[in-house]
């Protein structure tokens, strides 16, 4: 559907203006109209990671007037591979401020305000509240559930992307116009049936094919030009090389956006998705132990069996000395089980602690009641006992 433009034109383009964005205003539906709407628009970017960083570069260069970037982080070594917006002399460096001097350097006209915190219930609403559009560029449920109650609550439009591996997929909730992102999925997934990119990796370039789509999606509904995927999915599958549609309608019953909503304000978002089930949490109380204790008892020949639940790829990466692969959904299904010891203590690790914690709940309900994980997993396991190791 064709929908209004969402901002007012500015007064005016100055003669620089006029060069740098002569390309846009040459396009009939863009024009000095279209052009002035972006100047005058504001943008919150929630992220400068992987979808951020196209986004971020690509709204800069369109002449977005102000640019917002939510982002906490700092730059790591294993972002560079997608996060094109850093670079290695960003390393160590705060993401905002590494993201605020790119876009700066592409184009001087943007204002640039940045909001080095972590997006959350008791923020969210002041901090959307000075925008006219949010692109959502985060990576997990929690958020994503948090910037989509928020927009609804303050009846803004948002451009949400998600990626993971090859694939990738997109479109712009707006409630005043058609579905909410809770419209699509009204309940998480259950904690741990859903690997993170940090987890299951993402194809670096897949990061631009979708954060452009985001930024195409922006200035249709900042000009009020064309058709936005207001009410439409759009899927991307980076192998085939294929895009579909799927419609997407408004849910007379969602939660938030509903003919008779139940969630009118915030709630607690982490606690909505559980990052970790509660079986889990349980599993792992008393039973987890550090990567220090780990090593004293391999020092100490202790009759154990470390077992690696993450994926073949992750091992060869890197590993603790003496682990054992076996993934997680060997677990989820039971064909590890009947392969384990009975004479020797079971020690699960994974990359953080995360799915270890999930195997570990498995097995006490299996019986293995002195079965242990490692709190950090393969990655603490490096920072603390091995540091000439990779991570990832």
């Amino acid at each position: 559907m064709s929908l209004p433009p969402l901002v007012e034109p500015a007064s005016e383009l100055t003669v620089d203006e006029v060069r740098r964005y002569s390309r846009h205003l040459i396009i009939p539906d863009v024009g000095m109209d279209g052009q002035k709407r972006l100047k005058n628009a504001k943008v919150l970017c929630v992220g400068a990671g992987g979808l951020g960083s196209p986004a971020l570069m690509y709204l800069a260069a369109a002449g977005v007037g102000t640019l917002g970037i939510v982002e906490f982080d700092e730059v790591d070594e294993s972002n560079l591979q997608r996060q094109i917006i850093h670079s290695q002399a960003d390393i160590g460096r705060s993401k905002a401020e590494s993201a605020r001097d790119s876009v700066l350097g592409i184009n001087p006209y943007v204002n640039v305000i940045l909001h080095e915190e972590r997006l959350e219930a008791d923020n969210v609403m002041e901090i959307f509240g000075q925008y006219d559009l949010i692109v959502d560029g985060t990576d997990n449920f929690a958020t994503r559930y948090l910037v989509n109650d928020a927009c609804v609550l303050l009846n803004k439009p948002y451009v949400w992307g998600s990626i993971y591996r090859f694939d990738g997929q997109a479109s712009v909730f707006w409630s005043e116009y058609g579905p909410c992102y809770r419209c699509l999925y009204p309940e998480p997934p259950p904690p741990g049936m859903v690997p993170s990119c940090a987890e299951g990796g993402v194809l670096g370039v897949l990061c631009a094919s979708i954060g452009s789509i985001q930024v195409t999606e922006a200035i249709k509904v900042l000009a009020g030009v064309g058709d936005p995927l207001v009410g439409r999915l759009m899927i991307y599958d980076a192998l085939e090389m294929q895009y579909r549609q799927v419609k997407v309608r408004k849910d007379p019953n969602c939660a938030v956006c509903g003919e008779n909503p139940t969630v009118t304000e915030l709630i607690d978002y982490e606690a909505f998705c559980g990052v970790v089930s509660e079986e889990a949490q349980e599993a792992a109380l008393g039973s987890t132990i550090t990567p220090k204790q780990l090593k004293e008892w391999i020092d100490a020949d202790e009759k154990i069996d470390i077992i690696d639940v993450r994926e073949p790829n992750e091992y060869e990466i890197v590993s603790i000395p003496g682990a054992r692969l076996i993934p997680k959904n060997e677990f989820l299904m039971g064909n590890a089980l009947q392969d384990l010891p009975q004479d020797r203590r079971i020690v699960l690790h994974c990359k953080t602690g995360v799915r270890s914690a999930e195997v570990l709940a498995v097995l006490k309900s299996a019986g293995f009641a002195d079965a242990v994980h490692v709190g950090g997993g393969v990655i603490g396991w490096v920072h603390q006992i091995e540091p000439e190791k990779p991570v990832y």
